[in-house]
């Protein structure tokens, strides 16, 4: 026990957030080969629930306290701590808005106490059916693996589950709720041009392909490493390569370098963001949030989209998507474009994931006028 508390105050004294957690912990493990792997998890569940909900508990010395109490009660595997402390402390008074102390608008249809709150549990795995629905849900129910259907190929499982040597892979993706959801504005048509301007691993890329194969996909990233994921997700998943590029969109040169003349019926615009929408995944992101960066995402978007939005054809459609719920990486942004791009908005929507215990996203759907 004293072991497991001393690689927690360990984790904790020495992280600063300029990684990823997950990737801290596990170069942490590295180098202490002696810790098991129930140690390694124990010790996982402990720091992303500091990280979770230290602030809203306020005092860090009760904290360490619950901490070892809910060690003792060895029911972490099957509970979050919140859930935990909510249970045996009833009466417990959470500062929700200490979690985040800084006056910042949120996205229309976002409530921030709501939000906030569900910041204190993990959100669920999401998977897509792409096929084999009846054989999917056989194997997860011969493997024991609980799951519920969100929408008809949607399915919601508990974070963790084991599923990677269970179901085929070719038959799902693992793609969170609200991120499925943004297919319902893509709409392709065959033989359509589609311009993922920034693909990421191709998760929008994949769901417009699986939603119409006929299209003639474009992809781009300024990271090569994560072109070459796409790509071998593409081959895992059977569609044809997309035209991809490596490049920075937010540069208006490389982009047209990339690009030349070429116009786009439709571009997705999933832009780098706070990530705000997922926090509840990654809590460190929170803890170390610094409102300053607003600003500069927000500017970074401005210009990504404006330069995508270049390569549109007459009456073609941009869709805006962020994984933030602040006003000023969504809102505002597209007010911008409606201003300085010659767009018109269409619609837009906060995707609120709160109820499905999943991430939240902004969507907005724009065209270019005819003239």
């Amino acid at each position: 026990m004293r072991s497991l508390i001393f690689h927690f105050n360990q984790v904790i004294n020495n992280y600063e957030g300029t990684v990823p957690l997950v990737h801290f912990l596990k170069n942490y493990f590295k180098l202490h080969p002696v810790l098991g792997s129930r140690d390694r998890k124990l010790i996982s569940a402990m720091v992303y629930s500091w990280y979770r909900c230290s602030r809203a508990v306020g005092n860090d010395e009760m904290l360490n306290d619950l901490m070892a109490q809910w060690l003792n009660e060895k029911i972490w595997a099957s509970k979050s701590f919140i859930g935990w402390l909510r249970e045996v402390h009833p009466g417990v008074i959470l500062d929700l808005n200490a979690l985040l102390p800084y006056d910042l608008e949120l996205s229309d249809g976002m409530i921030k106490e709501a939000w906030l709150g569900s910041m204190l549990e993990q959100p669920e795995l999401f998977i897509r059916i792409r096929k084999e629905k009846d054989l999917l849900i056989q194997l997860l129910e011969k493997s024991g693996i609980p799951y519920t259907f969100i929408t008809g190929n949607c399915l919601s499982l508990p974070n963790g589950a084991k599923i990677d040597s269970k179901l085929p892979q070719e038959c799902y993706v693992v793609q969170d709720a609200s991120s499925q959801q943004t297919g319902a504005w893509f709409k392709p048509r065959k033989n359509e041009l589609w311009y993922d301007c920034c693909s990421g691993a191709g998760g929008k890329a994949l769901l417009l392909k699986d939603l119409e194969p006929g299209v003639r996909l474009t992809v781009s990233d300024k990271r090569e490493s994560i072109i070459h994921n796409l790509q071998q997700r593409f081959r895992l998943y059977k569609h044809d390569l997309p035209v991809a590029h490596v490049t920075d969109v937010a540069s208006r040169a490389l982009l047209d370098k990339a690009l030349g003349t070429k116009k786009f019926d439709n571009i997705i615009c999933d832009a780098p963001c706070s990530g705000s929408g997922t926090w509840a995944r990654t809590p460190e992101q929170l803890y170390f949030f610094k409102p300053e960066t607003i600003n500069e995402y927000s500017s970074l978007q401005q210009t990504i989209a404006t330069n995508a939005a270049r390569h549109l054809k007459p009456g073609g459609r941009l869709i805006y998507i962020t994984c933030s719920v602040f006003r000023q990486e969504n809102e505002m942004v597209v007010d911008g474009l409606v201003k300085l791009a010659g767009l018109k908005l269409i619609s837009s929507q906060i995707i609120n994931g709160i109820s499905n215990h999943a991430d939240s996203m902004y969507i907005a759907e724009l065209i270019r006028n005819e003239h």
